[in-house]
């Protein structure tokens, strides 16, 4: 009989009696926000650095929201530095009677403290957590503000979210913590303005070495607030000079706000003008409202949420549709955007039917269809939006999708059942465009379903080149795509057959990103590639029916290599999109150079591979500086077939041992630009890209 494991003696490791509230570590105030960066900003990358501008910016174009500003600046100073102005009412510099601070201290160093928590100071906002400036603050070695009001300038400095005053400029100037605001009489243009100054410099305790403001997305964000924003201009001036640029200055500012704004988006030419879906709609939640004592009584409250949507359809066949809360993107969607899409599917239905365009027999156009060729900008604006994490990227307020729908149902059939002879033709237009989609998705599925009966696909057979791997464990599964068929044979003995799959593929496979699609599916490999993973391509693709959890590129690492990895790419970013989006497709990082030492000491392996040229003399100059003996016969691969199996496991693919590069869009709309440019038709644009960036090539990367 089985002791019950609540009966069996503890082993003295294990007893517990070693944890106790010592080991327990409270964190106050910004000191979590040190701690745990990436909870608040994301990640301590670029990404990270540029979240933390937005922070400060996005205070200011709150203002314009409310109407007290019209006028921002962004500088990037030669030291380092970042300074955001605006002409807003300013930061309050009075008293707030709970803490006995400053508003400036306040809003700078307590977390969850500002103006957006339903006091009436905002109606509508992209910040809402009240953690944005002091997470900053936190994160910056040094932070200055300067608030202009009534006619007076008040100062303060913190050094790593400590408020005092620093005895001069820059970021290693002298600080004394304490003091408070310091006021002294406005000059200049600021002498009868309001306004806020806030210029910082990142910690870079925090951030990574390499963490840099991007202008070319800092230029991407302004213009996007400045169309949301109609009336609200935004420069950013460089004053860095990087690499001899010189220094520059963009102004943004857009009167035609979202209409504008969807023109800009749209690629292809239009088949109806550009409609604009606007509305209101009320609904009632319960929140804690902070009363006269200081508590926090729950409270049924009525908030608004106003809609504004600029929509049209195009003759292409791609959809693009971006969304806005209280001008903060909103790039995975949320409630709104689950409304707007659900709300035209079901109208265009209705109206279709109506109608007598779809035959009684036919199917209901699905989403695809309907937004087919659609370019979309989905803003909504409301007090205390429900977001999902402080980083704002999916909106959770569940009326946001009743209201969206009924505005979208309402405006959107009055333009395509319009009597107007300019409105009726274009309804037309879009409508017969609409059906035509849907009855051309009909016909390929139909198509390929004749075509899988007639290959006997639906007896599961797969490429015989395939080396599959013998679990079905998707989670644990690996396909290996093999450049070459000599590099399969060393694969096949370095891999793990219990859950790594090879496929090779011979040379260059077709550039997906100018040719058809039949053209795709009538080429060897890349048809070779759709049916191992399983899971279809283009908008049939279900990344829940792939057959494998990792997809890794093992190419040779030159530019041969280079270049038929950027080919494989192109198809995954065009046809097998969402695998690239969920993180699962990786390449292989292979060793360039091997280093056998010379009677290695104990622990130390007898073989050392290096990925550069660069860490092979890195490494080299460190050997000969511990004197450590290596042979001068360096082996230097040319390709993975020159690997044996054991060296190939070891470096390449055992997970113990291995790199993976992971490879995903950091920018969405950037990276399509970049495939459509090096990879697309258009030739000149192209020729163009290489002639002036060969001057900016750093010769030492090319293999030779």
């Amino acid at each position: 009989m089985s002791t019950p494991p609540s009966a069996r003696p503890r082993t003295p490791a294990g007893d517990g009696s070693d944890y106790t509230a010592r080991h327990l570590l409270v964190l106050e105030g910004l000191e979590a926000v040190r701690k745990r960066p990436g909870m608040y900003i994301g990640s301590t990358d670029s990404r990270g650095l540029m979240h933390c501008l937005w922070e400060i910016i996005d205070n200011s174009v709150d203002e314009a929201l409310g109407g007290y500003c019209d006028h921002i600046e962004v500088i990037l100073h030669e030291d380092s530095s970042v300074e955001v102005r605006d002409n807003g009412r300013g930061i309050p510099v009075d008293v707030e009677p709970r803490t006995g601070l400053s508003g400036v201290e306040v809003v700078m160093t307590k977390l969850h403290a500002g103006g957006k928590f339903g006091g009436g100071s905002y109606a509508a906002s992209g910040g809402l957590h009240g953690v944005g400036a002091s997470v900053v603050n936190a994160l910056s070695a040094r932070l200055d503000v300067e608030v202009d009001r009534a006619g007076h300038t008040y100062a303060i400095g913190f050094r790593r979210g400590v408020p005092g005053h620093y005895s001069g400029p820059g970021e290693d100037a002298g600080f004394a913590p304490g003091g408070g605001l310091r006021k002294r009489k406005a000059r200049g243009r600021n002498a009868n303005g309001t306004g806020n100054r806030t210029r910082y410099w990142a910690d870079r305790q925090i951030f990574l070495k390499d963490a840099e403001l991007t202008l070319d997305t800092l230029y991407q964000r302004a213009r996007q607030t400045a169309f949301l924003v109609p009336g609200l201009t935004i420069v950013v001036r460089d004053e860095r000079a990087l690499e001899g640029a010189g220094k520059t200055e963009e102004t943004f500012r857009f009167d035609g706000g979202i209409s504008e704004f969807c023109e800009y988006l749209a690629q292809d030419k239009p088949a109806c003008d550009v409609l604009r879906l606007t509305g209101t709609g009320t609904f009632k939640e319960t929140v804690p409202v902070l009363d006269d004592r200081g508590h926090m009584t729950p409270t049924e409250v009525t908030r608004e949420l106003g809609v504004d949507i600029a929509l049209r359809w195009g003759t292409g066949y791609e959809t693009n549709v971006k969304s806005f809360v209280n001008i903060i993107a909103t790039p995975k969607g949320g409630t709104h955007i689950s409304g707007f899409e659900r709300s035209v599917t079901k109208t265009v239905n209705e109206v279709l039917r109506s109608a007598k365009l779809l035959r009684v027999a036919e199917d209901d156009v699905v989403k695809d269809d309907a937004m087919e060729g659609m370019t979309a900008v989905v803003t909504v604006r409301l007090a205390e939006p429900q977001f999902e994490g402080q980083t704002k990227e999916v909106l959770g307020t569940s009326a946001a999708t009743r209201i969206v729908a009924a505005v979208v149902a309402k405006e959107l059939k009055a333009f395509l059942t319009s009597t107007k002879r300019d409105d009726k033709q274009q309804a037309r237009s879009v409508t017969e465009k609409i059906v035509a989609a849907a009855r051309t998705r009909i016909a390929a599925r139909q198509h390929k379903e004749t075509q899988r009966r007639k290959t006997a696909l639906e007896s599961s057979s797969l490429p015989a080149k395939l080396a599959d791997c013998r679990s079905d464990d998707v989670e644990r599964s690996e396909l290996f795509i093999v450049e070459g068929d000599s590099a399969l044979g060393t694969a096949k003995l370095a891999r793990n057959s219990e859950f790594q799959a090879l496929l090779p593929i011979r040379g260059k496979i077709l550039n997906v990103q100018k040719s058809s699609v039949s053209d795709m599916l009538k080429n060897a490999e890349c048809g070779a590639i759709i049916q191992v993973i399983g899971a279809g391509s283009g908008r049939t693709f279900d990344l829940d029916a792939a057959r494998y959890g990792k997809i890794v590129l093992l190419v040779d690492a030159d530019v041969d290599g280079a270049h038929i990895r950027c080919l494989l790419l192109t198809l995954f970013q065009r046809y097998m999109r969402p695998m690239v989006e969920a993180g699962r497709i990786f390449a292989a990082v292979p060793p360039l150079h091997r280093i056998e030492l010379v009677q290695p000491k104990k622990g130390q392996d007898k073989h050392v591979y290096t990925y550069s040229d660069n860490e092979l003399r890195q490494t080299l100059l460190e050997y000969q500086r511990k004197n450590i003996r290596y042979k001068d016969s360096i082996q230097r691969y040319k390709g993975l077939g020159e690997m044996d199996a054991d060296q190939l496991a070891e470096t390449t693919m055992d997970p113990r041992f291995r790199t993976l590069r992971r490879i995903n869009f950091g920018d969405l709309d950037s990276a399509e630009s970049v495939f459509d440019l090096l990879m697309g038709n258009e030739v000149a644009p192209r020729k163009e890209f290489i002639t002036s960036s060969a001057a900016t090539l750093d010769r030492s990367r090319i293999d030779t």
